[in-house]
C-alpha cells in the first residue's frame, strides 16, 4: 500500500493530539461559587442508585459526546445535574486534564456560577444526584490533603505471548504507583479524581500568590 506522504502531513497538521488509545472522554465543571463575598467550591453526592461510584463526591460532568467540547460538556452536564443553566456561569478556563490509567481523559473546566443559581436551591436530579454541599476555598487553602499511594502491578493473561516476546515468565514488569488525596469535610471525603482535581486548583492558586510559574 502506497504511503501519500503529503496526505499524511495534512491529516497530522490539521488533527488536534488526544490521548493515544483513550476510548472515552469526560469532563466536569468546577463550580466556583462566592457566598458573602468568599468563594467556595460546589461538590455533589452521587445517587446510591448509580451503578458506579454510588454516594461519593464528585463534580458535575459526564461523558462527552461526539463533537463537543469539554467546555460544552461540562455545561451540558451541570444543568442536567444541578439544573443550572448556562447563563448563570461564567467559564474561567480549563484546569489541567487527566490521562487515567483506565484508558480514558477527563477535562476539569473551571467556572464561576451565579450565587443566584442556588436560591433558594437547586433543582437536582435525583436519579443522579443524592445532595451537593458547599466548601469555602478557604478551608481547602488552608487544609494540607490527608495522601495515600497504593502499588498497581501488571497481571498478564495466562496466554501472554511471552516466548513469541522472547521474554521469561517472570519478566520484571515496571509497576505503577497511584496518589490519593483525600479532603475531610464535615463527615465527607472529597477524594479519587475529584481529590486531585481539587488539590490541582488550590496548588494553582497558591503558586499564584507566590508569583510562581
Amino acid at each position: 500500500m502506497a504511503i501519500h506522504l503529503t496526505n499524511l502531513r495534512q491529516t497530522l497538521q490539521t488533527r488536534a493530539p488526544g490521548l493515544m488509545d483513550a476510548r472515552q472522554a469526560y469532563a466536569v465543571l468546577v463550580p466556583l461559587v462566592a457566598l458573602d463575598g468568599q468563594p467556595h467550591l460546589l461538590y455533589e453526592v452521587r445517587a446510591r442508585t448509580m451503578r458506579r461510584q454510588p454516594g461519593e463526591v464528585c463534580f458535575p460532568g459526564g461523558r462527552m459526546e461526539p463533537g463537543e467540547s469539554p467546555a460544552d460538556c461540562a455545561l451540558r452536564e451541570t444543568e442536567e445535574e444541578l439544573g443550572i443553566l448556562r447563563s448563570q456561569i461564567q467559564l474561567l478556563g480549563p484546569l489541567d486534564f487527566i490521562a487515567h490509567r483506565a484508558n480514558f481523559i477527563m477535562y476539569p473546566v473551571l467556572g464561576l456560577v451565579d450565587s443566584q443559581a442556588l436560591s433558594p436551591r437547586l433543582r437536582t436530579n435525583p436519579a443522579e444526584v443524592e445532595e451537593y454541599f458547599l466548601v469555602p476555598l478557604s478551608y481547602l487553602l488552608e487544609t494540607k490533603p490527608l495522601e495515600y499511594e497504593y502499588q498497581l502491578f501488571p497481571a498478564p493473561a495466562d496466554d501472554f505471548p511471552y516466548d513469541l516476546l522472547n521474554i521469561p515468565r517472570d519478566y520484571q514488569w515496571q509497576p505503577g504507583w497511584e496518589n490519593v488525596p483525600v479532603y475531610p469535610w464535615q463527615g465527607r471525603a472529597i477524594w479519587g479524581l475529584t481529590g486531585r482535581i481539587t488539590r490541582h486548583l488550590v496548588q494553582l492558586i497558591q503558586e499564584q500568590k507566590t508569583g510562581r510559574p
